[in-house]
């Protein structure tokens, strides 16, 4: 745990956590690499308006912070805002997200909308809750940033995200390609960045429970109900893991070309 973190008893909900809300110094380990994607796939310009997608979970609370602390020492200036957007799930809450980044100074974008509903009443019987709701969810990201003068989305997958996204396209479609770092969307206006390129699942796990951040529970609760390709290839890759601890290392070495493509598909 690094020393830079001040560890809580427990973790905190958003709302118990207003009225103590401070900026977190991430640790080191998660902060150079962060700086070497952004560096490697030139993710951030002068004077770019960043709009971080913030779901409630480790990640992109982490990221949260990271891009926060970054934003003050950054040889480049830069804005950051964020947005929620709530799919109105039974049992899952990220309101209490607004007041949390209100403390923080964030400029902050809460969007609601019934996606889950739409899913089951539009989507295909063999289709993936998480795809349509990634779609929708991303739709409403791009409006937003129009909206309100944004040039790049930014999003909080790992390294462990893009390893199963790369075999997950191997295994099941036949196709080497993966999450990409940094890319322009179809239209043109908008650029789509994941600092956290090069970040293990670990850190930001490690991350967010020693600096209490209050993480809103089952982030994906369609996900969480039902098993999906995704989870098994997670499993997969920590028990290959087991046997090789260079593993992750390796497989950055062979998606990172595939990482790099700059527009979008």
């Amino acid at each position: 745990m690094s020393a830079q973190i001040k560890p809580r008893m427990k973790a905190v909900t958003p709302a118990e956590a207003v009225g103590r809300v401070v900026p977190v110094k991430p640790p080191r380990a998660i902060m150079r690499p962060v700086g070497k994607a952004i560096h490697d796939f030139d993710m951030i310009r002068d004077g770019d308006r960043i709009l971080l997608g913030v779901s409630g979970g480790k990640d992109s609370l982490s990221l949260l912070h990271v891009l926060q602390h970054l934003s003050t020492y950054a040889p480049v200036n830069f804005e950051l805002g964020a947005i929620t957007v709530d799919p109105m799930a039974p049992d899952f809450d990220p309101s209490g997200l607004k007041p949390y980044l209100a403390e923080l100074g964030i400029p902050y974008h809460y969007c609601r909308q019934p996606i889950l509903e739409q899913a089951r009443e539009h989507m295909d019987e063999d289709g993936s809750y998480c795809a349509f709701c990634s779609r929708m969810k991303r739709g409403i990201m791009y409006t937003t940033a129009r909206e309100h003068g944004y040039n790049v989305i930014a999003l909080a997958q790992h390294l462990d995200d893009l390893a199963e996204s790369f075999l997950m396209a191997a295994f099941h479609n036949g196709m080497l390609r993966t999450m990409k770092a940094h890319y322009t969307n179809r239209d043109g206006d908008l650029r789509i960045i994941r600092p956290l390129a090069y970040v293990r699942e670990a850190q930001t796990r490690d991350f967010a429970a020693a600096a209490g951040l209050p993480v809103v529970p089952d982030s994906c609760p369609a996900c969480f109900q039902m098993p999906t390709q995704r989870q098994h290839f997670k499993e997969l890759l920590a028990a290959e893991e087991k046997a090789n601890p260079l593993l992750f290392p390796s497989l950055l070495n062979a998606i990172r070309p595939l990482m790099g493509v700059k527009t979008a598909d």
